[in-house]
């Protein structure tokens, strides 16, 4: 066969381009570190990548989403114990209070610092994150959540759901707690209270309730004791739970048991007065009504025998309930560290699903240094062959045998 001069320049241009090609390729891949640097290198391995590649991403979201989420309830947390604090000082203010040796001046001043104490954790209630939304809103979170109406009296204008964030594939996460939840609300385990209404206008007192029959089927539901007080004879009866069924009571001390619960109560009653007794938690809890009904008594003069049982009975009550907000705060506090706990469990067993699709995608990108380089080598000595079998091709010719 005839191999034309053409034909043979043909041939071994291409050869050196092929092995040129060649020898970059592996040039490319030792200088980027991988193995597939094109989708044609290893198809298979390339589309199996991206899909890998697409859940590391999707890792990393969650593990930015944690982050947020982590902050939020570290902030959350630091307020909730400022919260306790405060409602602690407010128990011990309020007991200094109920010594019978302070003057109407001195209770002025307790109730001087319990304004401040109010004041701080209204601003508390309403505290932001570091984007400036209202940690305790809710949903609402672009306004504040407490807002004092005409009267001064707090108001909560939040939302009551829980802001939630997705912080794993399988898992959505409460990030912060409703303000409802937190000052206006009481513990399950929460027990019995008593509360004077406000228009009393006689004097009686009364001490803790006792549970009677927790069988009963209407314990707990708020049962109003409502006195009344004979015109003519002067006698005392008593009334529960809007009854016509009167009984007598006895200003030295009566024992009124309603509803599988039990008060005892010593005065002496004006007509029309009422009290109110039953569960915490069926009773409005609200930390912020408390310490304005503290506040109130504290600051009116104790010079009657009427306002002196108002002025203890509101201590009394008032106490008890910050008993419960208390309990409150620290079981949301807990919560909140629960949480926190959580996401550490979350961030390491998403840092082991980390490690695994990076190992992963190295095994199917990544390149193998050590046979790189060897194929490196024998490319190079490949387009050094044919660089010298084209000039050596090139130089045979029948004038130089002539």
């Amino acid at each position: 066969m005839r191999i034309s001069t053409v034909t043979m320049f043909e041939m071994n241009v291409a050869s050196m381009n092929r092995q040129q090609g060649d020898f970059l390729k592996v040039g490319q891949q030792i200088a980027s570190g991988k193995r597939v640097v094109n989708p044609s290198d290893d198809p298979q391995a390339a589309s199996r990548a991206v899909g890998v590649s697409q859940s590391k991403a999707v890792t990393q979201q969650y593990a930015d989403a944690r982050v947020s989420a982590r902050n939020s309830l570290a902030q959350s947390e630091s307020i909730l114990n400022s919260v306790n604090d405060g409602i602690t000082r407010a128990k011990t203010l309020l007991l200094q209070a109920s010594s019978d040796t302070l003057s109407d001046v001195d209770r002025n001043s307790v109730a001087s610092e319990l304004k401040g104490l109010y004041e701080s954790l209204l601003g508390q209630a309403n505290s932001t994150d570091g984007n400036g939304r209202h940690l305790f809103g809710g949903y609402r979170d672009n306004a504040p959540p407490f807002a004092k109406d005409a009267g001064g009296q707090v108001q909560y204008e939040g939302d009551t759901r829980n802001r939630e964030q997705r912080i794993d594939s399988s898992r959505l996460m409460p990030v912060t707690d409703s303000g409802a939840d937190i000052f206006q609300s009481v513990h399950a385990s929460a027990g019995l209270l008593v509360k004077a209404d406000g228009g009393n206008d006689g004097n009686v007192t009364f001490g803790s309730p006792l549970t009677t029959d927790l069988s009963d089927a209407d314990y707990g539901t708020p049962q109003t004791i409502e006195f009344a007080v004979d015109a003519v004879t002067g006698e005392i009866t008593y009334s529960t739970d809007g009854g016509t069924s009167f009984a007598a009571y006895d200003p030295e001390g009566t024992r009124i048991e309603v509803a599988g619960m039990a008060v005892e109560l010593k005065g002496t009653p004006a007509d029309g007065d009422a009290l109110t007794l039953g569960r915490a938690t069926e009773m409005e809890p609200d930390l912020f009504r408390t310490l304005e009904n503290a506040i109130a008594v504290l600051e009116a003069p104790a010079d009657t025998p009427a306002k002196k049982a108002a002025l203890r009975n509101t201590l009394n009550t008032s106490l008890r309930e910050l008993d419960n907000a208390q309990d409150n705060v620290l079981t949301v506090r807990a919560s909140v560290g629960a949480r926190l706990n959580e996401l550490d469990v979350v961030d390491s067993v998403a840092g082991n699903r980390m490690l695994n699709y990076e190992q992963t995608l190295s095994d199917l990108v990544d390149l193998d240094y050590v046979e790189a380089a060897a194929e490196y080598s024998l490319r190079q000595v490949g387009l050094m062959a044919a660089q010298k079998a084209f000039v050596d091709i090139q130089g045979m010719s029948l004038f130089d045998r002539m």
